[in-house]
């Protein structure tokens, strides 16, 4: 049977048969030329779509038919079929960064771009909460008995962040998994009343998806926060907000996922405000008794 295009592209997306691992296997093999443009490809993973093959060819200083021999011999079919590859590595998070330039270095144009992109994210992420999203995560939150944050690899610090936000102004937050436990001693036993936020930014591990399908089979409800590669847990979420992370270097940039933290807990705390007052001042008093926090 043939395989779809998304079935296709997953297969060039595992770890031996991405341009990396390709171009290791093959490097020994390489003629001296081949290897000066094999370098130049894993150089520049992260802006590969501004160059064309005729660009690669005068940027390495060698012929057109060489850059295409190395296309070849890599298993791909051309160099638009590379850019693809290329493309596809980051929209699912492998840090695939452009070579820092002379003016990244010396003024502040990379930092300009980096402030562009998150100011571009939080747009998105704004008109996403527009059509109510907000208020009903809000509603969900501030009202369950019990709320379970599931956050892991990269997610694992936007959930701790929401559960420190969350913690302040209402009680029975908790995180999950605590250290040395599995998902499964977190999961057990949650039922109505109970509230699991599920935190998937991308590279999520596959135990991810397996642990959202046991919440949405249960009689808990189910918030789903996550960028673009996560959207197809909406279906079994009771609420999904998509969060951008796009950033101009090789890592993510979770500016916006930390502003929806922030919006998140404001939001429980209006609109519980009295308990939610009164719950700070207890715990301030309890930092002053212990003598927690600098003065």
């Amino acid at each position: 049977m043939t395989p779809t295009p998304d079935a296709a592209n997953q297969l060039r997306l595992e770890p031996e048969t991405r341009i990396d691992a390709r171009i290791d296997a093959h490097y020994g093999a390489l003629a001296p030329q081949e290897r000066r443009v094999a370098d130049f490809l894993l150089e520049h993973l992260g802006d590969l779509a501004i160059f064309s093959a005729a660009d690669i060819s005068r940027e390495t200083g060698v012929s057109k038919a060489t850059v295409s021999r190395l296309f070849r011999k890599l298993d791909f079919v051309d160099f638009r079929e590379v850019k693809d590859h290329a493309r596809a590595l980051r929209s699912r998070g492998v840090p695939t960064a452009a070579p820092v330039t002379s003016a990244d270095t010396e003024g502040s144009t990379g930092m300009q771009r980096h402030e562009a992109r998150d100011h571009e994210n939080l747009a998105r992420l704004t008109a996403g909460l527009g059509d109510g999203r907000l208020q009903q995560a809000v509603e969900m939150l501030a009202s369950a008995e019990r709320v379970i944050l599931l956050g892991l690899r990269n997610s694992y610090p936007v959930a701790l962040h929401l559960h420190q936000q969350l913690i302040q102004s209402r009680p029975r937050v908790r995180i999950a998994p605590q250290p040395g436990q599995t998902l499964g001693e977190e999961l057990a036993g949650i039922g109505a009343g109970d509230l699991v936020v599920a935190v998937g930014f991308r590279r999520r591990p596959v135990v991810f998806g397996k642990a959202v399908r046991a919440v949405a089979s249960s009689e808990a409800q189910l918030l789903c926060l996550g960028d673009s590669t996560s959207r197809h847990y909406a279906m079994e979420a009771d609420c999904w907000i998509e969060c951008p992370i796009d950033s101009e270097g090789a890592f993510d940039s979770y500016a916006a996922a930390m502003t929806l933290v922030s919006l998140l807990a404001n939001g429980v705390l209006n609109r519980q405000l009295g308990a939610g007052r009164k719950r700070i001042s207890a715990i301030a008093k309890a930092y002053d008794e212990l003598d927690e926090l600098e003065h």
